[in-house]
């Protein structure tokens, strides 16, 4: 507990000013701008009725998705970027974790403004490309295992929601394995721990717990349509032809 709130009392001002900053800018959402300029429409009208990467996909066109994708993925980088840049200077073991907490927490405020973003009635997307950037930006190690399980059961499934819930669930548990290395000096991340503490583990845990819930909350229809059988493929339309 002395961690906990150490971290709350010397970090308070910059949690606020980061999490305000990730909420706001990643609530813009790049579907809903490519699909309104591209056909006219509202994204979270056609097809599945998601803002996001695949949906776009599907209803729009590859480019659209493209443009998307990178548009979701800069979302989490620069939401993560914000602490790092605030904590220039901060090199003390304590200090390292509490920038590293401070990622996190930026990360999940701006997989929050995705999925319910302020300018657009709090109807977003589902988080994955934003989170996958979060990812990438506070530990690239666990990305890189996520992208090994994704890969190999999209091969066996061709469905990326349940890809999605399998990495999301995964997402904690994996984060907990490599912070626990972190004091080894192996793969060192973006923003580097000289040395850990066990309430720092269950903090990047319990942090990472709540983007993975989140993601699994918002694929709630996808789940539905996965125990009944009809959720769609990505490549359900050359099946069709």
């Amino acid at each position: 507990m002395e961690f906990i709130s150490g971290f709350f009392s010397e970090c308070w001002f910059y949690i606020l000013i980061c999490s305000a900053a990730a909420y706001l800018m990643s609530s813009v959402n790049t579907s809903i701008i490519v699909t309104a300029i591209v056909k006219h429409e509202d994204i979270r009208k056609m097809g599945s009725g998601n803002a996001g990467f695949t949906n776009v996909l599907r209803c729009v066109g590859k480019v659209p998705a493209i443009i998307t994708f990178v548009g979701d993925f800069l979302k989490g980088v620069i939401s993560v970027l914000i602490p790092i840049l605030m904590t220039i200077g901060w090199d003390s073991p304590e200090q390292q974790m509490y920038r590293q907490l401070m990622m996190y927490i930026a990360g999940i405020f701006a997989v929050v403004g995705h999925m319910f973003p302020i300018y657009y009635k709090f109807k977003g997307g589902k988080g994955v490309v934003t989170t996958a950037s979060v990812i990438i930006m506070t530990d690239w190690r666990v990305l890189v295992l996520e992208l090994i399980v994704f890969a190999i059961f999209f091969v066996i499934t061709k469905t990326i929601s349940k890809c999605s819930l399998i990495c999301a669930g995964l997402y904690p548990f994996l984060t907990a394995l490599t912070r626990n290395i972190d004091s080894l000096g192996k793969f060192p991340t973006l923003a580097p721990i000289s040395e850990t503490t066990p309430e720092f583990i269950i903090c990047c845990f319990a942090l990472t717990f709540l983007i993975g819930i989140a993601i699994i909350i918002m694929h709630r229809e996808n789940i539905k349509r996965i125990l009944n059988g009809t959720e769609q493929k990505i490549t359900s339309k050359k099946t069709e032809k």
